[in-house]
């Protein structure tokens, strides 16, 4: 028994140890995540170039109306938590050990960002127990805003699409800034699957997690901006993508496929 304390002691000694310090993104912007760096990984074991378009693009810029979506839609109790929503955590193992397999996530916009920088969509313990260290570790060195500010700048919407100036300027020919609230909502419910959900081309599954965050957004009140001095890396773009892909369509219109493919959400 004390063998094992002391080799449970050691593991957990060596995992804090080994977590990143992330005390300069307070003041610095990171110029790439794992999740960029296993894209690139995968593309080049394929043999495909890397398309990699992001603009970033500081929180005072982007449109309230995505803050409240995103919120609405990822973490509505971001204000109640430190990182990590051990209500949601309880209702989580309750429902997916009623199922019998993974069919609900509980994870903050907080523990999203920890896995998007540092670590990797695989599910496994020892990979969820960095994840909440992490995410503590960000809540207490940076304010929510700035917390909020990195996750839109940095999140997949798509292939080779990273943060919300990109997606919004793919999808919608705008700017973060000028996102209407049903270009914001629409945006906000293809994070649970950006590389498989097409906010410019919505599925009716699409447009139905559209209505439902839209009809929410108005009892959620996103951060406050915190001035803060930022060293920002470098915007990086490549040509968009061809007119018929990127030009705006009126929201509301559904793809002709009535149902999105099934995939395991990526950033939850």
């Amino acid at each position: 028994m004390i063998v094992v304390a002391a080799a449970g002691f050691a593991l957990l000694a060596y995992v804090y140890l080994t977590l990143p310090d992330v005390r300069s993104l307070a003041r610095r912007n990171p110029a790439e995540t794992a999740f960029m760096r296993i894209r690139a990984e995968q593309a080049a074991r394929e043999g495909k170039s890397v398309r990699h378009l992001q603009r970033w693009i500081s929180y005072s810029r982007i449109a309230p109306n995505l803050k409240r979506a995103v919120l609405v839609a990822e973490d509505d109790a971001f204000w109640d938590h430190e990182g990590v929503d051990f209500d949601q955590i309880r209702q989580s193992i309750e429902v997916n050990l009623e199922r019998g397999r993974a069919v609900r996530g509980a994870s903050t916009i907080t523990q999203q960002l920890a896995k998007n920088l540092y670590l990797s969509p695989a599910r496994d313990p020892m990979r969820k127990l960095r994840e909440l260290i992490i995410a503590r570790r960000l809540e207490t060195a940076l304010p929510k805003a700035r917390i909020l500010e990195i996750y839109l700048n940095v999140i997949e919407w798509g292939d080779g699409i990273w943060g919300a100036d990109a997606a919004a300027r793919t999808y919608f020919g705008v700017s973060a800034a000028a996102l209407t609230a049903d270009q914001s909502a629409l945006l906000a419910a293809a994070i649970v699957n950006p590389r498989l959900l097409n906010p410019a081309h919505p599925s009716a599954r699409l447009l139905s997690r559209q209505r439902m965050i839209r009809g929410r957004m108005g009892g959620v009140t996103p951060p406050a901006p915190v001035p803060v001095p930022v060293a920002e890396p470098p915007s990086i773009e490549q040509p968009p993508l061809p007119a018929e892909e990127t030009a705006p369509i009126p929201v509301g219109t559904p793809s002709p496929t009535s149902e999105d493919p099934v995939s395991p959400p990526l950033q939850q």
